[in-house]
């Protein structure tokens, strides 16, 4: 068993100083070690609870809908459900917190962030943002790409609204274009998308210094016009 110590600074609980801790859980991932270092942890929680509730604050100022967020809606425990796992280590190596319109929960798509150290299975990026639908139902995706088709580039342009950091995920996509869609369908690149999710990777510069709450509300600004084209269709799946 590996047990650094941890060159942990208890009094600046700077976004450096949470990412040095969770570089340290990842190569100490186990009860003993997370439970010596559980006020670190707490302290860890605590700042990234209060980053959490700025951020909120400041999307509030472009998207309204988010004004009654706490940041209980919107973040997760510090615990992995290792049940269908192969990799058994207990803990997350990342804080995260998913902000959308009734929370975490409401099957909205949202703007999602996190600080990480890219160990765990299911987020590999280090550092991220995000902004859309990770996980679209089938109806859903059915009428986003029913809107793509018949939408003469109004999904195109909102895409390209967002900041030039965020790219659209691609993982999954088709090959082909999706059943229904013939092969000279319009905008088949976008047709065969499995997430409707625009993605960013600020390094551990972006995460430091003062303003970070205003750094991360202003990349998502760019987002909303995206965020807003794929909630309508997740409200009239809602509707049929």
């Amino acid at each position: 068993m590996t047990i650094f110590a941890l060159s942990f600074n208890i009094i600046d609980f700077s976004m450096k100083a949470i990412i040095n801790y969770l570089r340290q859980l990842q190569a100490n991932n186990n009860r003993e070690w997370f439970n010596a270092h559980k006020d670190e942890f707490l302290k860890c929680q605590a700042r990234w609870n209060e980053l959490v509730e700025e951020v909120i604050k400041e999307i509030s100022v472009f998207d309204p809908a988010m004004a009654n967020l706490t940041p209980k809606d919107c973040t997760y425990r510090i615990y992995r459900d290792v049940r269908f796992s192969s990799d058994k280590s207990p803990y997350k190596c990342h804080f995260g917190a998913f902000i959308a319109k009734g929370g975490k929960k409401s099957g909205n798509s949202g703007y999602y962030f996190h600080i990480s150290t890219g160990g765990d299975d299911c987020y590999p990026y280090c550092h991220m943002l995000a902004a859309g639908d990770y996980c679209c139902e089938p109806e859903v995706l059915k009428i986003l790409r029913e809107d793509i088709v018949n939408g003469e580039g109004d999904f195109d342009a909102v895409v390209k609204q967002a900041d030039s950091t965020f790219t659209l995920e691609r993982e999954g996509a088709l090959k082909r274009n999706p059943k229904g869609f013939p092969a000279d369908a319009p905008y088949s690149e976008y047709l065969r998308l499995k997430y409707f999710c625009l993605v960013s990777q600020p390094d551990d510069v972006f995460w430091e210094g003062e303003g970070l709450a205003k750094r991360i509300a202003e990349k998502f600004a760019t987002t909303k016009p995206f965020l807003d084209y794929i909630n309508r269709a997740i409200e009239f799946s809602r509707e049929e």
